[in-house]
């Protein structure tokens, strides 16, 4: 997988439609990634339980690569979510977990995952 996706078609779209919109999402971005000490990994794996807990597919995907890129693992990603359960809800969770597989490609094996 590379580290460098596409940008979806949309937030093209957007980002051709509203320049200076979109410059400020990214400052924005950028200020809160800057205002503290966590880890880019550490703030991408935050980004995914958050963006769960609204189900925010294309947000589970983006922070899920991210996540990745910056070196997080499949596993660190789902447990990232998995440990919202009591938070978020099942429904939740199971929502997302399918979403980080539509990146990871990782569909968990009930015999290799009965223990976790």
């Amino acid at each position: 997988m590379s580290s460098k996706q596409p940008t979806p078609k949309n937030h093209q779209v957007i980002t051709r439609r509203y320049p200076r919109f979109m410059a400020a999402v990214d400052a924005l971005g950028e200020a809160a990634a800057d205002a503290g000490p966590l880890p880019e990994k550490i703030r991408h794996l935050v980004q995914i339980a958050a963006a769960a807990a609204i189900r925010s597919e294309g947000a589970v995907h983006s922070h899920t690569r991210r996540a990745l890129a910056a070196g997080a693992t499949a596993e660190e990603v789902q447990h990232a979510v998995i440990a919202a359960t009591s938070t978020i809800g099942f429904p939740n969770v199971m929502a997302a977990l399918s979403w980080i597989n539509d990146v990871t490609g990782r569909v968990p094996r009930p015999e290799a995952d009965a223990d976790q």
